[in-house]
């Protein structure tokens, strides 16, 4: 999308004219107001030679006509001109642009106003609670053209992320089953990331503000149903599920927006913490193999590497807490009969033990040296006079990324066998140097899960479990 013209520097020169405390004219805005009516008004007149009755919408906006809309867009971020649009009922001209015209880039243009005009609270509750408006709105969602559906889906975050109008917005779609055929679709077709990241941010904020939603969309794609087309005549989409749309739009941002992969793989977490969207994941077709696969190599492959400095934790936490999120509750799933059937079969679960343990682990050492930073006197001094040091947000989201990392260890330390230990062992994810940093973060919560690993460890290196007995004196092997 090209950068929308600055807006006019009017002086406003008759008395009265400025909109609010701006320098902008009343006048101006009323008129840009008046000749986007007549670009969509039936009464407009008949171009000479085209047959009789109303003559078809423009398809495309004059040049003039695109740039004064546009100052009206980058206008409309100032409260006094969105208060002033209101006045005016811009947002039902709005919709009878959405109505009637056959402009991509009008609407995309009105629906780009309207959002900037939602992040003002009154102005929001006003268009939010317009019942016909959200309607329309939500019918963009189906919409073929890539900048108005960025533009829906800002304006839809926008209300959403308004806790008076959120739950009208939650209801509203909960009510329109077109919009997760819609959403589906983008997010399994489309390759404009800009436009992926925020629908991901719309599904991400509704699953976060409503799980009754969340199910519905986990259990939905029975029934076919109308979605986009590029003409009026409606088509059949596939039959979505949710669980492979999050995996293709994930795919996408991967490489080009690191934000956007944390906001796919906050979705899956999400689905994580109801039995359905986790049976939504191990139950799909390829028993889980294609999300267990993608999360595996971006914790093995692409975040945290040996190659980068130990503050990359810092940067990547959230979204390593995610993946690992996920991965912990695929684990946890399965029952000791598929357990045992995966085993036998050597199903990708299995094969990615070691690397993924290596990974785990290395996150760990990574925090360590986070940790250690130098002492300043003066803050030890204030904390040993208030008895208590503050806990910032950045600690707490390390101790939660933590928390899931070991949780996951230990239950994949517990499943170890000697084949396993061994194969760790050769390739260099399991030394004297690993296994005591495991230790020292999974002691003593999971005192369990680590005695029956060094149990299977002196099996396979009798010398490296001696000298770990010696490090952590309280584990006792049955031999």
């Amino acid at each position: 999308m090209d950068r929308n013209p600055s807006p006019p520097s009017s002086e406003a020169e008759e008395e009265g004219d400025a909109v609010g405390n701006t320098v902008y004219s009343k006048h101006w805005l009323f008129s840009i107001l008046t000749r986007l009516i007549e670009v969509i008004s039936p009464e407009q007149a008949e171009p000479p030679g085209s047959p009789e009755g109303t003559p078809p919408a423009p398809t495309e906006l004059d040049e003039e006509m695109e740039n004064d809309i546009c100052k009206v867009w980058d206008m409309s971020m100032d409260e006094d001109v969105a208060l002033f649009l209101q006045e005016f009922n811009a947002p039902d001209i709005f919709m009878g642009v959405f109505a009637k015209s056959k402009c991509p880039r009008l609407t995309e243009i009105c629906v780009g106003i309207l959002g900037n005009m939602a992040c003002f609270q009154d102005i929001c509750m006003s268009i939010s609670k317009d019942e016909n408006l959200g309607q329309v709105l939500l019918q963009r969602l189906c919409d073929s053209d890539s900048p108005t559906l960025l533009e829906t889906s800002r304006l839809l975050l926008t209300c959403l992320s308004q806790p008076e109008v959120a739950n009208v917005w939650v209801e509203r779609i909960r009510e329109n089953p077109s919009v997760f055929d819609c959403v589906c679709f983008i997010m399994s077709s489309s390759t404009n990331v800009e436009l992926l990241v925020k629908v991901g941010e719309v599904v991400d904020k509704l699953f976060d503000l409503d799980e009754e939603l969340m199910l519905n969309w986990i259990k939905n794609g029975t029934c076919r149903s109308v979605g986009p087309s590029v003409d009026d005549s409606p088509e059949e989409l596939p039959d979505f599920k949710i669980v492979p749309c999050i995996l293709e739009a994930a795919k996408q941002v991967r490489s080009d927006n690191p934000e956007g992969l944390d906001v796919y793989m906050h979705i899956l977490q999400l689905l994580t913490t109801v039995d359905e969207g986790i049976q939504a994941i191990v139950q799909a077709p390829d028993g889980g193999k294609e999300t267990w696969s993608l999360l595996y190599d971006l914790v093995c492959h692409e975040l945290c590497q040996p190659d980068d400095p130990p503050i990359i934790v810092q940067e990547q936490k959230t979204v390593l807490a995610s993946i690992l999120s996920v991965l912990s509750a695929m684990f946890a799933s399965q029952t000791e009969q598929e357990y045992t059937k995966m085993r036998k079969s050597k199903s990708c679960f299995f094969l990615f033990d070691m690397p993924l343990i290596g990974s785990l682990i290395r996150i760990l050492q990574y925090m360590e040296g986070c940790g250690k930073r130098p002492a300043d006197n003066s803050k030890e001094s204030e904390e040993e006079e208030t008895g208590k040091a503050d806990v910032n947000e950045e600690d707490f989201h390390l101790k939660i990324l933590k928390d899931i990392c070991c949780e996951l260890l230990s239950n994949m330390l517990q499943e170890l066998t000697k084949e396993n230990m061994l194969e760790g062992l050769h390739q260099g994810h399991l030394n004297e140097q690993t296994c005591s940093c495991a230790f020292q973060n999974l002691l003593p919560l999971y005192f369990a899960s680590v005695e029956s690993f060094l149990e299977v460890l002196r099996e396979a290196d009798q010398t490296l479990a001696d000298n770990l007995e010696k490090r952590f004196p309280n584990l006792k092997v049955h031999t």
